[in-house]
């Protein structure tokens, strides 16, 4: 029975089933697939190569993290920005319902240029 059961991994893995027999087979992407496989090289080179491949592998990693963080802080900038204005815009409404218009529009150009001069 074993030597049947080897058989039949013989016959799976032989010529594709679909006869694409140009496809390559790929093997699945795993983090243990990074280990150098010369046997030629020494266990010195071996671990150096090993520490260059996993240190890439972490500043990879720490890139996406990093560009993950900015694209989140860039949101949570512009949200703060657009409830700010939104704050802005019902006091200058509240305003208008008890002053007059021309009064709440001169209130309106002092602080702008009061914050424009502030962030200077």
């Amino acid at each position: 029975m074993e030597h049947e059961s080897g058989e039949n991994q013989n016959v799976a893995k032989g010529t594709p089933v679909s006869g694409r027999v140009w496809k390559v087979q790929k093997e699945p992407l795993r983090v243990k697939s990074r280990v150098v496989k010369n046997k030629k090289l020494t266990s010195w080179e071996l671990k150096k190569q090993k520490r260059l491949e996993d240190k890439q592998f972490k500043e990879r990693l720490k890139a996406l993290r990093d560009e993950k963080e900015e694209t989140r802080q860039a949101k949570i900038a512009m949200l703060k920005e657009r409830r700010e204005k939104k704050e802005e815009n019902e006091r200058y409404e509240r305003l208008a319902a008890k002053m007059h218009a021309k009064k709440v529009e001169r209130m309106r150009r002092r602080e702008k240029r009061n914050k424009a001069l502030k962030e200077r």
